[in-house]
């Protein structure tokens, strides 16, 4: 019977590694990590052997004492979409609602309106999705509603300003 509540039950995570050994030879893999730990916890850690898993081959432990260098390699790794959602480098409605700065207004609307229905709930609620996946749902169409939001409040300040542009400052009582 599985029990999640046991310590020496831990999920295992893998990272993408290139590990040189003292004989030269150089093997590509994965380096097996418990859940929580990353590559440089591994490594310094008290453990004398690493669990490796080539990527053409069987499961195996190497050495520590083998190893001559360890390279990170960079590989398409899966989005953490918690991180995804909390990402504020830097908010650009046009970015997100996919416009340009340039593009009229119907286009901006258009875009907007084509973006919330992608993220909207209701598009999903006969769907059983991950609690994870509805929270992104969810704050992504916070995200592509607070863009048009940001893009309405200049439009309409634009409006604005080219009106009160058109009106005559100064009337004078006299008649022409």
């Amino acid at each position: 019977m599985f029990e999640r509540n046991r310590p020496d039950v831990q999920e295992q995570g893998s990272i993408a590694v290139e590990i040189m050994l003292d004989d030269g030879s150089v093997v590509a893999g994965k380096l097996l990590i418990s859940a929580m730990r990353t590559a440089f916890d591994v490594l310094n850690g008290p453990a004398q052997f690493l669990e490796f898993e080539p990527f053409e081959g069987e499961r195996r432990f190497i050495a520590k004492s083998a190893l001559k260098a360890v390279k990170l390699l960079a590989g398409a790794r899966p989005l953490n979409l918690a991180q995804k959602l909390h990402d504020l480098d830097g908010f650009d409605p046009h970015m997100i609602l996919g416009v340009k700065p340039a593009d009229s207004w119907d286009d901006v609307r258009s875009a907007y309106l084509s973006r919330a229905k992608t993220y909207h709930p209701d598009r999903f609620a006969n769907t059983e999705l991950p609690v994870e996946v509805s929270n992104y749902l969810a704050g992504m169409l916070r995200r592509v509603n607070s863009a048009y939001s940001a893009l309405e409040i200049a439009h309409q300040a634009r409006k604005v300003i080219s009106t009160r542009q058109h009106e005559a400052v100064f009337v004078s009582g006299r008649q022409l």
